[in-house]
């Protein structure tokens, strides 16, 4: 399988494209995906997005971030395809993202089924995370 990444301006990003991968990859079931016009601005107002595509040019994978690119990196969102997944791709998103800000750590929560792959690729815990949801 061959496939590439890519930094992205969200706003020239084909909405349904991205929302088959956020469905495909299960994090639709955590995010607002019924909701196309938020999903559109979440897209949209990240600044820092890296895709991955496959040969034919499909969207396969996509990384949202908001970065001040000196401290700390918000990895809001990392999808991939189903039919991609276990391929190194979501790391590589990752590490895109790293390189991107490289003097930046990279902050995330994880999905409850992800808290083991994390540790596994270099992150660690934080026991002093805080979510308000309005």
């Amino acid at each position: 399988m061959t496939w590439t990444i890519d930094r992205a301006d969200g706003a020239d990003l084909d909405l349904d494209e991205v929302l088959a991968v956020y469905r495909s990859s299960g994090l639709g079931e955590r995010r607002p995906i019924q909701d196309r016009e938020r999903m559109a601005q979440m897209i949209r107002h990240a600044n820092l997005i890296l895709v991955a595509r496959d040969q034919d040019g499909t969207l396969i994978g996509i990384a949202r971030s908001v970065s001040d690119f000196s401290y700390v990196t918000y990895l809001s969102d990392i999808a991939v395809a189903a039919s991609h997944q276990r391929s190194g791709i979501g790391r590589a998103l990752i590490d895109a993202t790293a390189k991107q800000a490289p003097d930046a750590k990279i902050v995330l929560l994880s999905a409850p089924a992800a808290t083991a792959y994390y540790p596994h690729i270099g992150f660690t815990a934080h026991n002093s995370a805080w979510v308000r949801t309005p």
